[in-house]
This record gives structure tokens, C-alpha cells and sequence, in this order.
């Protein structure tokens, strides 16, 4: 008996075994095997990965066989019917905290954990379509409408606000996603859309508020141009005053230097004249004393020698036209002076 259960064994794992069919995993894949019968372990979801690039033989109809992708997927919901997730419009629709409605593009980059593939099959989803429009779709379509919707409306045109709401929204998602085996990579912001009254009084805000900066920038630049010509006048300014101090120095150093000139010349005048007044008194000091007649005597006989004077006496009420030799009435007296002799 012993020996035909262990033949009817063998048997059975013979056939089994060359009834076995492939299933494989590709480059990114994660297999997941699900036991319907077993002989040898318990039944159900086997917790196990059967890793990516392989192939896996199983019997038929007592093994099922499931794969998810692990690679980073899009979640698209975009307005235009071009493109994303839907060929529709699927954009999230939502009013700002300010009470404005707005629709924005929203994209969500995730990927599954490998490691929680048996769990996803076994209480998540059967495969990557079901994970991706029954959980991912559906919380991504709720929780970020909250959280954008805590802007006002203006902050939707300021970059740094919407990454930041974004950033939020990413946490959120993975809180919920993360248990799932879901792991949210990134979370992006594409186009938005007022309104079409507010996208109007927008635009009108825009026109104006670019007047204002045209207004700004055409006062900015006359106000340079006004310091432009400020400093050129200055600097004309400072030329004409260091040009009239450069004169002055100038007509100063001349008018010192002539100055200087006519002070030494003044002095030499002056030394002059005083030299000569000493001159002079030495010589009427000289001419007060005893020798001065002499002198004079002297220099009167050197200013007439040489000279012929011929005097003609007036006597009797009439010329005398006898003859009187003055030279040598002039020689006599001189000579008798210088005697003595009166």
C-alpha cells in the first residue's frame, strides 16, 4: 500500500510537472503568485516576489499568476482632451479660499513598493489599471482640490506658492497612499484657469499694472537722465571753478612774483637814493666848511675854461663898446683868491 501511494505521488508530480506552463516578469515587472490548490503549503496569495527579467513555471488552473509594474507612472489630469489620463476634460475644479473658481492641471508621478506587491494583490487591486483608476485616480482627485484650495486667488501666479501647496498635497497623498504600497514620487502643477469675468478684470489688472511699471520706468529713466545732465553740469561746473582757481593761482603767482620785483626795485631805489642823499650831504657838508668855496671856485674855473665870454657894459645911458676880457679877469681873481689877496 505504502509503495502505491508513493508511485501514485510520483505519478502525479510527473504529470504535474509536464503540465506545468511558463509565466514570466518583464524588465520592470514584479510577479505575484496566488496558490487556488496545494498539496504541500497554504492555499492563497504566496508571500513572495518573483523578481523582474525571469520566467516561472506553474501547473495550470491551481496557480494564478499576477505582475505589476514598477516603474514611475503619470497620473495626468489635464483640461484638454489631447492629452492625459482621459480624453476628456479631467482637471481639478475647485475655489480658491478667496471664493474664486479655478481649474488646474494637476500631474501625480508614483510607483508601487516591490516589496508590498503581494500585499496590493491580495487587498489593494488585481493589477496596475484597477491600482491606478480606483485608488491612485480617486484619492488624487480629492484631497489636492482641498489643499490648492487653500490659496488665494492671486498666488496661482506666484511659482513659489503653488510648489509649495504642491509639496503639501505629495504629503497627504502618501500618508494615505503609502500603506497601500503606493509611493508618491512628485507632485506637479500645469496650466490654471479663471473665470472668464475674472480672467478679464485679471487681465485688465495686468494691462494696468504694466502701464504703472511703463509710467515707473519712463519716470526712473528721466530721473536718470535729469542726474546725467545734473553731473554733466557739475562737472562743467567744477571745470569753469578749477579753471578760474587755476587763473587765479596763476595771476597770483604773476602779481607775487612782480610784487616781489618791484619791492626789490623799490629797496635799490631806495638804497640808491639814500647813497645819494649821503652823497649829497657829505658834499654840502663838505661845501659848508672851509674848502667849499674853493670847491665851487673850482669847478666854476673848470666849467669856463676854455670858454671865451666878452662882456659889453652899459654906462652913460648907453653901450660901452669897449671890450673887457673875461677870461682873464676870471684867471686874475682866481688867483688872487687862492693868494689871499682881496
Amino acid at each position: 500500500m505504502k509503495r502505491f501511494i508513493i508511485l501514485f505521488i510520483l505519478m502525479f508530480i510527473a504529470f504535474a510537472t509536464a503540465g506545468c506552463v511558463p509565466h514570466t516578469t518583464g524588465e520592470t515587472e514584479v510577479g505575484v503568485r496566488t496558490r487556488k490548490l496545494s498539496f504541500f503549503g497554504p492555499k492563497g496569495v504566496e508571500d513572495r516576489i518573483y523578481v523582474q527579467g525571469a520566467t516561472y513555471f506553474f501547473l495550470p488552473f491551481i496557480n494564478d499568476w499576477h505582475v505589476f509594474d514598477t516603474k514611475l507612472q503619470n497620473l495626468e489630469m489635464t483640461y484638454s482632451s489631447m492629452r492625459g489620463d482621459r480624453k476628456n476634460q479631467d482637471d481639478l475644479v475647485f475655489k480658491t479660499t478667496d471664493g474664486n473658481d479655478i481649474s488646474l492641471d494637476v500631474i501625480i508621478a508614483y510607483r508601487i513598493d516591490a516589496a508590498k506587491a503581494p500585499y496590493i494583490l491580495q487587498y489593494v487591486a488585481k493589477d496596475d489599471r484597477s491600482l491606478r483608476d480606483t485608488i491612485v485616480r480617486t484619492v488624487a482627485r480629492s484631497k489636492p482640490r482641498d489643499i490648492f484650495g487653500e490659496l488665494k486667488t492671486e498666488a496661482f501666479y506666484v511659482a513659489e506658492a503653488r510648489e509649495t501647496q504642491s509639496d503639501k498635497v505629495k504629503n497627504v497623498l502618501q500618508e494615505i497612499l503609502g500603506p497601500m504600497g503606493i509611493i508618491v514620487e512628485k507632485v506637479l502643477t500645469n496650466d490654471y484657469r479663471f473665470n472668464a469675468e475674472y480672467t478679464k478684470a485679471i487681465e485688465d489688472k495686468k494691462v494696468a499694472d504694466q502701464q504703472v511699471e511703463k509710467n515707473k520706468s519712463a519716470q526712473h529713466a528721466a530721473l536718470e537722465e535729469y542726474k546725467r545732465k545734473l553731473e554733466e553740469a557739475k562737472g562743467e561746473v567744477n571745470k569753469m571753478v578749477a579753471d578760474a582757481d587755476g587763473q587765479y593761482l596763476k595771476d597770483k603767482i604773476e602779481a607775487d612774483v612782480y610784487q616781489e620785483q618791484q619791492q626789490l626795485l623799490a629797496k635799490a631805489i631806495e638804497a640808491e637814493g639814500i647813497a645819494d642823499a649821503k652823497g649829497v650831504r657829505e658834499m654840502n657838508n663838505a661845501l659848508a666848511g672851509s674848502g667849499g668855496e674853493t670847491i665851487v671856485k673850482l669847478k666854476i674855473a673848470e666849467a669856463l675854461q676854455g670858454k671865451r665870454i666878452i662882456l659889453l657894459p652899459v654906462s652913460e645911458g648907453g653901450m660901452n663898446l669897449k671890450t673887457t676880457d673875461i677870461n682873464r679877469l676870471i684867471e686874475t681873481l682866481g688867483v688872487k683868491s687862492l693868494s689871499g689877496k682881496p
